[in-house]
């Protein structure tokens, strides 16, 4: 009876996880313009990848989305439904943050115990945990063009951690496997959501040369970015004295050939002869 309930429960709780998942990868993909299909996949993403990338590392086999598609078929009429009551997601953004700490504690659980029941120790049920837990998330910032919020702000794949610790601490002393899911699930969830108010985060490591400004478009992305942009402008420029009307303009004559290009708005004459040198 004691392996029924905590069945049940863990399916309840699953599927809130994934629900709330869903809300949040739909309204991140509303953010980015993307068509149906595009909300949908991110959904799925985002609410079945962490346990899909969990089954893998397990090497558990078939994937739990596959053998009970009915979680994919709640995350698909989420996303929509998402979509068709968008006008009024912005009123619930607490709820949905609350919602999406309850995914993570939920899914912090489920990867503890399934590394548990397969005979692995400590080490890889934090493993678990974390995969489960915060690799959704990841998919979901990778793919809407966004640092994922686990790298950069407070308390998120250190509460998987410290779930798997509370649950099998529990479980060490004791305590019935029903009252371990439930305690660490308001446990995890109460950190996260503390972490939140109160902005709590680990140290961030924050590596600078002297003299380097702190402007975001030093990042990878704008870089390479603007290189492609000023090979295109090379390719396209053109010299204006090849053109026999232009020539012919008074006051041309006896000048050296002038290359008219196209100029960039942040372009900065120094800073081109690094980038494109001549």
């Amino acid at each position: 009876m004691d392996a029924v309930d905590t069945a049940h429960l863990l399916v309840i709780t699953f599927v809130i996880g994934i629900t709330a998942e869903a809300i949040t990868a739909a309204l991140a993909a509303g953010k980015q313009r993307m068509d149906l299909f595009g909300v949908v996949a991110l959904a799925a993403l985002t609410a079945l990848g962490g346990g899909t990338i969990r089954d893998m590392v397990l090497d558990t086999y078939p994937l739990t989305w596959v053998e009970q598609p009915v979680y994919l078929v709640i995350v698909v009429v989420t996303a929509l439904v998402t979509v068709s009551l968008s006008f009024l997601m912005h009123y619930f953004r607490k709820v949905f943050l609350l919602a999406d700490a309850v995914g993570l504690a939920t899914f912090s659980v489920i990867g503890t115990q399934m590394a548990l029941e397969l005979g692995y120790g400590f080490v890889i049920a934090c493993v678990a945990s974390v995969v489960n837990g915060v690799s959704g998330g990841i998919l979901r910032d990778l793919m809407s063009d966004r640092v994922p919020l686990v790298f950069s702000k407070e308390l998120y794949a250190t509460i998987s951690i410290i779930a798997t610790s509370i649950y099998m601490g529990l479980l060490a002393m004791g305590v019935g496997e029903n009252w371990t899911i439930v305690i660490t699930l308001v446990a995890a969830f109460v950190i996260r959501v503390i972490a939140m108010y109160f902005g709590l985060s680990l140290p961030v490591f924050e590596y600078q040369t002297e003299g380097e400004s702190k402007n975001p478009r030093s990042s990878l992305h704008y870089q390479s970015t603007r290189r492609s942009l000023l090979r295109s402008r090379n390719r396209v420029s053109f010299d204006t004295s090849r053109y026999s009307l232009l020539s012919k303009l008074p006051g041309r004559k006896g000048k050296a050939q002038k290359k008219q290009r196209w100029v960039l708005p942040e372009d900065d004459p120094e800073t081109d002869l690094e980038d494109n040198p001549s």
